[in-house]
């Protein structure tokens, strides 16, 4: 019988790992409700419930003077909170839940590797649906200008606060902890760039924030022919900081802890004492013995 390839074994590693954590993502119920449901009501809200007048801004982007309508614009924020809600809900759920049984992995010999991977390119898929989804939605209320632009912002903010929800579910102990940080970090980092609410969207502070990329990538889609790659990479750069942050913390969460060497106890040693030593453990073992033999005499 000949052994199995190196190659086959890593394959079957990566390929168990892949379908568990996809089956792990559809058989989170409320996640997928959110998607079918949320995302569409949600665009439909900003879409409609904002007034259709002009707002005259600059983007920063392309330097260009826009004035675009207010509820379009208003529904280019409320897509990329959306998808960054979800994806971010989602990837916390699954580290959260499963960051015990992946550590059990790790311990049992499973490469964590397999595992990393697994879950990116769960990740990624996951963003890549939901992101054509709300493009979807956003071309059905009004036609941007750019959609794959749009779509592509949508992915990479998607992932960016994907990987996000990794590093706050292997960190944080509390699932009520995990969810709170990721609304109150979308919703602060989307509102403070929003031109029809914040007078700040223009400022130097917004261009720290976790999706200020996506921000411009997506509003420049909707209301410029301008293509802007230089701010995808900028998100592109924001994820990749997010997903070694993840990796991290998924690092440190399944470290085997029992291949580490204890620590040897050296006590001082002194002549002739483990002569002694042995002179009394002998003593002792004589003394229990003929005790032993006396009860046992007696019970005769």
């Amino acid at each position: 019988m000949t052994p199995r390839r190196p190659w086959r074994r890593h394959r079957m590693f990566f390929t168990t790992a892949t379908r568990y954590a996809l089956t792990e993502h559809v058989r989170n119920r409320f996640a997928m409700v959110l998607v079918a449901l949320f995302i569409p009501v949600w665009t439909a809200l900003a879409f409609y419930s904002v007034p259709d007048t002009r707002t005259r801004f600059r983007l920063r982007a392309t330097g260009h003077l826009l004035t675009p309508h207010g509820n379009q614009l208003t529904e280019i924020t409320g897509a990329l909170n959306a998808v960054t809600l979800i994806i971010g809900f989602m990837m916390f759920a699954a580290s959260f839940v499963n960051g015990r049984f992946d550590r059990r992995l790790a311990l049992a010999g499973y490469p964590r590797t397999h595992l990393v991977l697994a879950k990116l390119i769960s990740l990624t898929l996951i963003s890549a649906a939901v992101a054509a989804y709300a493009t979807a939605l956003t071309c059905a209320f009004w036609k941007p200008q750019q959609p794959a632009l749009l779509a592509a912002a949508l992915f990479l903010a998607g992932i960016t606060y994907g990987a996000l929800g990794v590093a706050f579910g292997s960190l944080l102990r509390r699932e009520v902890e995990g969810m709170f940080a990721i609304v109150m970090t979308s919703v602060i980092d989307l509102a403070l760039q929003n031109p029809l609410y914040s007078s700040s969207s223009n400022g130097s502070i917004v261009r720290y924030l976790p999706s200020y990329g996506a921000m411009q990538a997506a509003t420049g889609a909707g209301f410029s022919a301008t293509p802007l790659p230089k701010y995808l990479a900028v998100q592109a750069g924001w994820f990749t900081a997010s997903a070694l942050t993840g990796l991290l913390a998924f690092h440190i969460r399944t470290r085997n802890s029992l291949n580490r060497p204890r620590p040897r106890i050296i006590t001082p040693r002194t002549p002739g004492l483990e002569v002694r030593s042995s002179g009394r453990r002998e003593a002792l073992y004589r003394t229990q013995n003929h005790c032993t033999h006396d009860k046992t005499r007696g019970l005769r």
